[in-house]
């Protein structure tokens, strides 16, 4: 799996209030992320075949983001 950047984690941490993140947490912000997104993506996935699509839609990740 491909992963998120660690220096774009660490800077969206302290937009959103942290004063400083240490390389543990932002290893473990990557990790939540990833398998936080690999399960809003299967479950966009599984509304978008459910309509008929192949295509994931802004609806299907609005959807699914409502259940993950």
């Amino acid at each position: 799996m491909a992963e998120l950047p660690l220096a774009a984690v660490a800077r969206l941490a302290k937009k959103n209030g942290a004063e400083r993140v240490g390389s543990d947490a932002t290893l473990a912000l990557v990790a939540k992320a990833e398998d936080y997104l690999a399960c809003l993506v299967k479950e966009s996935n599984k509304l978008a075949i459910h309509a008929g699509r192949k295509t994931i839609k802004e609806e299907d990740v609005e959807l699914a983001a409502r259940s993950v």
